[in-house]
């Protein structure tokens, strides 16, 4: 199987075999059950488009229609999401595909038409305008690995999901059975002890006994599987020869939301790209010579729960985050405002070490590990550049234009 590096080096010789000048742009707007493509020349002209059912006769015939154009990029809206059907079935078949994120769509789409409204020509004419116009766009790989370990990382979500669904409904049932309820963490076990005890004798007391005793089984089916799910995870993980399920406060599921969502980490220029995008980087709100920030609500948020859910583990225990929250109230933050630090702060060291696993031969820095520099900390988790403060970055000039050729 290839690794994620032979892949972006394909990339890199297929974009400098390109002339941008004889490239089209194939813009789609995807659903489920139909795709709307619009292919657009290097100076924005339209040169074709239509509407093709996603069922195999539609495919071939979508596939016909762009052999038209041998040097080609599919431009595919949300590959993350409703475009991952189709943006799959065009990599195995050796096309080049890039994810266009559905805000610049939008986006462009306004600056378009002069209005929001939305058809599946004009979405896909604003898919195609991005991918012609913008950088750094992600090219799409075909990582048969990161494929497995999203599937599992999604599989793991939905299981965390029932498993607090049964437990709220459980907590409301054992409230209304026993007089002041049972304890906030109640295991599978402990609540079935409680419900032993508890011998309602009307009929709607009977009722919510069983369905209580239904729900214990329920939650002790999900546990096994949870533990079955990370056992996996686990394995798939270390496989990846990943090191973040060394950072404290990031487990296998992390780990592996991590590495799915991120996928190839130098796409980022920096920590600060990496901090804006997934949503750690402070927005400036300053107003004349109130200097201020406050929280961005932007960014990917599963990235941003997997680093919260870091920092909330690390403040439970005697960690370096701990210390480093502590001495963030000390100056005079609040604890929301110390969070924030500590969550900006956990990004960097995670942009950190996938960085190093990225580049496993990576030049040895001063503090004798691989890839430190002389504003990174050897002995510790923690970077000595105070970037927690910091706003969000300015637009990247270092990125080359990810888009390039699809085999012919």
């Amino acid at each position: 199987m290839p690794s994620r590096l032979d892949n972006l080096d394909r990339i890199e010789h297929r974009r400098t075999l390109m002339n941008p000048a004889d490239r089209v742009v194939i813009g789609m707007d995807p659903h489920k059950r139909s795709v709307t493509i619009e292919v657009m020349a290097s100076d924005e002209t339209v040169l074709d488009g239509g509407r093709f059912a996603t069922d195999a006769d539609g495919y071939r015939a979508m596939r016909q229609c762009a052999k038209q154009w041998p040097t080609r990029v599919w431009a595919i809206e949300g590959c993350s999401g409703i475009g991952r059907h189709v943006a799959v079935r065009l990599l195995r078949d050796g096309e080049h595909v890039v994810d266009v994120p559905p805000k610049l769509s939008a986006r462009a789409r306004v600056f378009a038409t002069g209005q929001g409204r939305k058809t599946d020509a004009t979405d896909a004419h604003s898919v195609a305008l991005v991918g012609t116009r913008m950088a750094g766009l992600r090219p799409v790989l075909n990582d048969e690995q990161l494929a497995v370990l999203r599937i599992l990382a999604d599989r793991r979500r939905s299981l965390g999901e029932d498993h607090t669904r049964m437990v709220s409904q459980l907590h409301q049932l054992l409230l209304e059975l026993i007089p002041g309820g049972a304890k906030k963490d109640l295991s599978a076990a402990q609540a079935r002890a409680l419900l032993a005890k508890v011998r309602p004798r009307d009929v709607a007391g009977k009722t919510r006994r069983r369905v209580a005793a239904e729900l214990i089984s329920d939650l002790e089916r999900v546990y096994q599987r949870k533990k079955a799910a990370d056992k996996d995870l686990t394995e798939l993980v270390a496989a990846t020869s990943s090191t973040l399920m060394g950072l404290h406060g990031i487990g296998p599921s992390g780990a592996a939301r991590l590495l799915v969502e991120v996928g190839d980490i130098a796409r980022f220029p920096n920590r600060a790209h990496f901090a804006s995008w997934n949503g750690t980087a402070p927005i400036d709100a300053s107003s004349g010579d109130h200097v201020r920030r406050r929280l961005s609500r932007a960014g990917n948020r599963q990235i941003n729960r997997v680093l919260h859910t870091m920092a909330t583990v690390q403040l439970r225990n005697a960690t370096e985050g701990r210390a480093y929250f502590d001495r963030k109230k000390a100056a005079g933050k609040t604890s929301m405002e110390a969070m924030r630090c500590l969550k900006r702060r956990l990004s960097d060291i995670v942009y950190r070490h996938m960085l190093d696993d990225a580049i496993p031969h990576r030049v040895t820095g001063p503090g004798g590990h691989r890839g430190t520099t002389a504003d990174s900390s050897a002995t510790g988790s923690h970077p000595n550049a105070g970037s927690s403060d910091k706003p969000l970055p300015g637009p990247a000039t270092n990125h080359p234009k990810t888009l390039a050729a699809a085999p012919s």
